[in-house]
């Protein structure tokens, strides 16, 4: 796997010209991004439907330990619709996503929100909290 989203991007994104975003390109590959975040990053999951992927991660290679964990429990099918994206000052940035995934032979889809923190132009945390309780809306 090379990134959170390999095989199962967020849908097509270009910049008009047919070609994928670098935005995109840095979803499928982390270790080309890594210059982006924090020495000590850290990636928070809470979600007790997932007690074993459930629990921080750190630094790239454990954000990508992440996405290996999420995709061997979906059998791959891990997949990440952005909804918004709101910035909150200068420190942090709120996205608003629908996961689809096939768990245990069930298609599921919730709402999430993902928290990162930005510090010295780095990501140096974020929280990844998934609706576990209510359908979407």
């Amino acid at each position: 796997m090379n990134g959170p989203f390999a095989g199962s991007a967020p849908g097509p994104q270009s910049d008009g010209s047919g070609s994928p975003t670098e935005a995109q390109a840095c979803c499928s590959d982390l270790d080309a991004c890594a210059d982006l975040f924090a020495p000590g990053f850290t990636w928070h999951f809470f979600n007790p439907k997932l007690p074993g992927i459930e629990g921080d991660y750190h630094g790239v290679a454990g954000l990508k330990a992440f996405f290996a964990a999420l995709a061997e429990k979906t059998g791959g099918s891990f997949n990440v619709q952005p909804v918004s994206v709101t910035p909150i000052g200068n420190e942090l940035l709120v996205a608003h996503v629908r996961d689809t995934m096939v768990l245990d032979g069930a298609a599921v889809e919730t709402d999430a929100v993902v928290v990162w923190r930005i510090v010295a132009g780095k990501i140096a945390e974020a929280w990844d909290i998934p609706a576990v309780y209510a359908p979407p809306g």
